[in-house]
């Protein structure tokens, strides 16, 4: 058990019946009345954002987690298959736990959060950025790259992207992962 003054960015605890991880906090002291905690929790098995206050000096409960990094093998219908990169174990999570899965490229190392309590996977956090191949887009016109018009591109994992109209066919784009959006050519 731990109290409000150990809350901290990324901290999870138990609230709820379910495990949140911190977002953020702000302790609040006001003139008037009692301090409290203002925070927005993540839940780790939904994803849904909620906001909470605690009152100063509560008592919470927190949860030891782990990170591993794993490399991803492949999906099936039983879900997508990781290899734990120190041990070579494979495990097998559901795809509600994989965030912008159609990014998601075989051979790509990824962070998974364990609970330490009973070994379960409970998140899974891709890179901030992807490298991928254009296998797919209409192609741009010469002198087309003063205007900020964008065109669909489809990359190698099958999933489609908006990209400059400068972007053609096997060219390697930087994509960022929380929003599945074109960030720059890749440097060759």
């Amino acid at each position: 058990m731990a109290s409000t003054s150990d809350i901290r960015n990324g901290l999870c605890i138990k609230y709820s019946h379910d495990i949140f991880s911190v977002v953020e906090f702000q302790h609040v002291k006001p003139g008037k009345g009692n301090a409290f905690v203002r925070t927005k929790l993540k839940s780790l098995t939904s994803g849904k954002v909620l906001d909470n206050t605690f009152p100063a000096g509560h008592k919470i409960e927190v949860v030891r987690v782990e990170r591993r990094n794993f490399q991803y093998l492949y999906k099936d219908d039983m879900g997508l298959h990781f290899m734990d990169q120190e041990n070579f174990e494979q495990i097998r999570l559901q795809e509600e736990l994989v965030p912008a899965i159609g990014l998601l490229k075989e051979g790509a190392i990824v962070e998974v959060l364990f609970n330490t309590e009973d070994d379960s996977p409970l998140t899974m956090d891709m890179p901030q950025y992807l490298v991928l191949e254009v296998t797919y887009t209409e192609p741009g016109l010469k002198g087309d790259t003063a205007t900020n018009a964008m065109k669909p591109a489809t990359v190698e994992t099958g999933a489609e992207i908006r990209v400059p109209l400068f972007i053609n066919e096997g060219d390697k784009i930087k994509i960022d992962t929380a929003s599945a959006s074109y960030v720059e050519r890749a440097k060759q």
